[in-house]
């Protein structure tokens, strides 16, 4: 099992950048593919951003493309998402994923059914 934990949230006005954190630990080895999802109240969880351990290709939901970049250190075990040009309706809370089946995992789930294993979420905020 992978443990994962997120950090970086908090509150920014709209224009201004995050750097969201995820470090894993334990069966790491296991790990093939990281990624981000969001989820606010009442809503489904959406994915945001992708990207494989090995080959470092990335996928991204359209509506962040160009502003977020994820990215990530094997040798430290720990994925990032940089977030630029931030906007209100990117408040939500925001979860790290890791998955032993590679990117399609992410690619084949809008909403992250079936993915391996959850960090516990880290709030974001975007001031209007």
């Amino acid at each position: 099992q992978v443990q994962l934990v997120e950090s970086g949230g908090g509150l920014v006005q709209a224009g201004g950048s995050l750097r969201l954190s995820c470090a894993a630990s334990g069966r790491t080895f296991s790990s093939s593919a990281m990624g981000w999802f969001r989820q606010g109240p009442g809503k489904e969880r959406e994915f945001v951003a992708a990207i494989s351990r090995s080959t470092g290709i990335t996928s991204y939901a359209d509506s962040v493309k160009g502003r977020f970049t994820i990215s990530r250190d094997n040798a430290k075990n720990t994925m990032y998402l940089q977030m630029n040009n931030l906007r209100h309706e990117n408040t939500d809370v925001y979860y790290c994923a890791d998955d032993s089946r590679g990117l399609y995992a992410f690619q084949k789930s809008a909403t992250g059914t079936g993915i391996g294993a959850w960090g516990q979420g880290t709030q974001v905020t975007v001031s209007s």
